[in-house]
């Protein structure tokens, strides 16, 4: 059989590695899912297949060795603010379940202007419409929440999404009276919080949203794919409904729902988690540094200004005008900065690019502005 699959392929799979270990990371999607070293012994422990369902009588929630029920019913629901939590594998899947649950084909959803691909994607495979309110535009990029009601009034929508924050800009709209005006219009709201929870201090019942999402691969320290799903109680016999033939089955889930390595990561991560969100004003204070040191190079950082969330997009003709007359083109910004020990714009880009400072500390950040420069100086 390997020789029919061929050898060469095998081995390559039997020496898999990953090209920017080590590096300093300033990808977005990577920052805030660092494992942390209880989460990495975790990892080995229990990444044996079905390991973690070695004591399931029929209800994933309910095992109490590893302690997944207190998580679950206990930690999970006070730190998202909610009454009842669940598991899934990504906010995308708490995005959908709950859409999925609450509308029917042919109703409409109102979302903010700067959403993420999967509320889009999740809306159209639940058979609704799908009603954007715009962002003010370049270059902040900014959602206003009070847009949102004449939307309303006018498609009465079977539920409002919020982005918070946004994937690109890093942009945190007003979650809390966007809460006021769903209360008011009596409209289920959901908190998109995959660059949120995990990362900074956030509060579903403050927020007075219905339902938040988490994702624990992209900020809980989490191996992934995972994520959390925080809602009111009043939801639960919906979005949480049973088989009728499985009674101990949730069918959004499909039965069971989070499990192996990234449930048991994302629960050996949380304590640190937990803690870390408790400096969050250093965070923001580091990236409103960074932003300011870059701007000071000739970049231009797009979204809300002053920034309030580590993720960050910049513009950078500069760039874009050295990768016309060099011969890697796009890929020189990405080939010059892994060469310092540096990854996080994307390869090829050079005409903008996102970072976050989440992972980085002030010495590496510096290092960091200085490549930049270096660069810059280089190519000048």
């Amino acid at each position: 059989m390997a020789k029919q699959i061929g050898d060469k392929s095998l081995q390559k799979l039997t020496n898999l590695h990953r090209p920017h270990k080590e590096l300093i990371n300033l990808m977005p999607l990577q920052t805030g899912s660092m494992l942390t070293e209880d989460a990495k012994k975790a990892l080995v422990e229990f990444g044996d297949g079905y390991s973690i369902c070695d004591f399931c009588q029929g209800s994933l929630w309910n095992i109490t060795n590893p302690p997944i029920r207190e998580f679950v019913q206990d930690l999970l629901p006070k730190f998202l603010g909610c009454e009842v939590a669940a598991l899934t594998y990504g906010a995308r899947d708490g995005i959908f379940m709950v859409m999925h649950s609450l509308a029917e084909p042919g109703d409409s959803v109102i979302v903010d202007g700067n959403r993420h691909y999967t509320t889009v994607v999740s809306a159209e495979r639940a058979g609704l419409d799908v009603i954007d309110v715009a962002s003010s535009g370049y270059p902040e990029f900014r959602i206003e929440v009070n847009d949102f009601i004449p939307l309303i009034k006018k498609h009465n929508p079977k539920l409002i999404l919020l982005t918070y924050p946004d994937g690109n800009y890093g942009n945190l709209p007003d979650a809390k009276r966007l809460g006021e005006i769903a209360q008011e219009y009596d409209i289920p709201y959901i908190v998109n919080g995959a660059y949120a929870v995990g990362r900074m201090p956030v509060n579903m019942e403050d927020l007075g949203a219905d339902f938040i999402v988490g994702s624990g691969h992209k900020s809980m320290a989490s191996a992934g794919p995972s994520g959390v799903l925080g809602m009111r109680r009043r939801w639960e016999s919906k979005v949480l409904r049973k088989s009728q033939t499985y009674d101990n089955k949730e069918i959004e889930l499909l039965g069971c729902s989070l499990r192996g390595v990234p449930l048991v990561t994302l629960m050996a991560s949380f304590p640190s988690v937990a803690e870390r969100i408790q400096h969050w004003d250093e965070q923001v204070s580091k990236a409103q540094w960074f932003s300011g040191e870059l701007e000071k190079l000739g970049f231009r950082q797009l979204g809300e200004i002053p920034h309030r969330h580590d993720l960050l997009h910049f513009e950078t003709p500069m760039l874009y005008d050295i990768s016309k007359h060099v011969r890697e083109r796009g890929y020189f910004l990405y080939k010059e900065l892994k060469e310092r020990g540096i990854w996080g714009p994307q390869p090829g880009l050079t005409k903008t690019f996102k970072a976050s400072t989440f992972a980085a500390n002030e010495e590496q950040l510096k290092f960091v502005i200085d490549s930049f420069k270096a660069i810059l100086s280089k190519y000048s």
